[in-house]
């Protein structure tokens, strides 16, 4: 060995060279109305901002369903909807995307999923995807969602977003890595 890290050797931060043509900060970009403005940050475990990460979300339709993966990429529904984006973090940490709300999704069994996003994060120094989900406060699902109530009760709320303080139609969510605060993730 010379000394030199190569590629393989190394682990990002890679994304604007792999991911920047994929970004898409609008779920729904057909839809006019009934959407939401979803902000937050990714804050390690000291609190300090993660200033390269990137959080990839898939997400339902307003019905339940997710797009059918073989229908073309892009806005190809009538209704404007992909329930695909990715979006990544800005010196501060933080991040933003536009989508509707997704309507509750059908289990096995018929009972019914909470509505929710699906969340993969990507950043350096990670060689595999944390993944979590991002729930709707006040929705009356979550109380008896079947993954949100197996996460123990004092840690739920790392999952459910919270009205902005703006009062607008926006919600905050963020992303503990660690720490006292540190997010729910999914081993997958």
């Amino acid at each position: 060995m010379n000394g030199h890290s190569t590629p393989s050797q190394t682990v990002g931060p890679f994304f604007s060279i792999g991911f920047d043509w994929m970004t898409r900060a609008d779920l729904a970009p057909g839809i006019r109305k009934d959407k939401i403005v979803i902000r937050g940050r990714i804050l390690d475990g000291d609190g300090k901002p993660v200033p390269d990460a990137v959080l990839e979300i898939w997400q339902a339709d307003a019905n339940g369903h997710y797009p059918d993966p073989n229908e073309e990429p892009g806005p190809a529904r009538s209704d404007g909807f992909v329930g695909f984006g990715r979006v990544a973090t800005n010196d501060d940490g933080e991040f933003s995307f536009t989508t509707i709300k997704p309507g509750p999704l059908a289990n096995p069994d018929e009972s019914r999923q909470a509505p929710h996003l699906q969340i993969s994060l990507f950043m350096r120094g990670l060689l595999l995807r944390l993944v979590t989900r991002m729930y709707f406060p006040d929705d009356p699902l979550n109380s008896s969602d079947f993954v949100l109530g197996r996460v123990p009760e004092t840690r739920r709320n790392t999952l459910i977003a919270r009205r902005a303080a703006s009062g607008d139609n926006a919600l905050e969510w963020n992303v503990h890595l660690q720490g006292d605060e540190e997010t729910v993730f999914f081993d997958c």
